[in-house]
């Protein structure tokens, strides 16, 4: 099984640059995007693809911000928006599809880098989602995708001591991703790739993307049941449309 994860940056403007064009050639049974901007009278309007269902669940409380999408082959057991939690309802940063060997969650984590009040909200989330995610894998194991908004470790972004005091960068929610990891859940590119260099979002400005100067934000995890089913995980930063790139993962299930 082939999945995808890719933060596009609004759906609308990377249709125009080629998404169509991608999803009919990636191969893929599966693709969770972040970041669609939107409105839910506005998602009859999104690319087709054929093979391809689209579910998408977006914000309610601000146009043209957030929301998350997946395009799926195989109709799921069933499908959820958002966390249980109603702090975390509204933003549309979750969707939950449930297949036979795993539950799939495609998140949009917030930035935190707006004010002190969002880095709180951010925490906030990333620990309400740490704890559905183990309520749902005491029945089947998970894989979890998204933009997480955080570079986890040194190796993940260019220039690590610069951004020490930066949101996506700061010591607690790094903590959040090594508690995440602690607690059961693998970041599949490191099973294949321990190096530096290796990025998914790049800013648009400086020639970042050219000068591959970026950050490694968006993941594919699964827990730790998981593990023997990982065939490959891989980035396509070749891929362009949006200031981040496809992320993919391959499982034997």
């Amino acid at each position: 099984m082939i999945l995808f994860s890719w933060n596009v940056n609004g759906l609308r403007a990377a249709a125009a640059k080629g998404f169509a064009q991608w999803l009919a050639t990636c191969g893929a049974d599966v693709v969770g995007i972040q970041e669609t901007k939107l409105q839910t009278h506005h998602e009859e309007e999104a690319p087709e693809a054929s093979g391809y269902t689209a579910r998408f669940v977006s914000s309610t409380v601000k146009k043209g911000y957030s929301g998350v999408g997946v395009y799926y082959r195989q109709e799921p057991i069933a499908a959820r928006s958002e966390l249980p939690d109603p702090r975390f309802s509204g933003e549309g940063r979750l969707l939950h599809l449930e297949y036979p060997a795993f539950h799939f969650l495609n998140v949009y984590f917030p930035n935190g880098s707006m004010n002190p009040a969002r880095l709180e909200y951010k925490l906030a989330y990333y620990d309400a989602f740490l704890a559905h995610a183990q309520a749902l894998r005491r029945a089947k194991p998970v894989v979890a995708c998204g933009d997480f908004n955080t570079a986890h470790t040194e190796l993940d972004l260019k220039n690590a001591k610069s951004n020490t005091q930066n949101s996506g960068f700061l010591p607690e929610e790094r903590a959040f991703l090594d508690r995440f990891v602690a607690s059961g859940y693998i970041d599949t590119f490191r099973m294949f790739e321990p190096g530096a260099g290796h990025y998914t979002w790049w800013d648009y400005r400086f020639q970042a993307r050219a000068r591959n100067v970026g950050w490694r934000i968006d993941y594919f995890f699964v827990s730790e049941e998981l593990r023997p089913a990982v065939r490959r995980a891989f980035i396509q930063n070749e891929v362009m449309g949006s200031d981040h790139c496809p992320v993919g993962l391959e499982l034997a299930v």
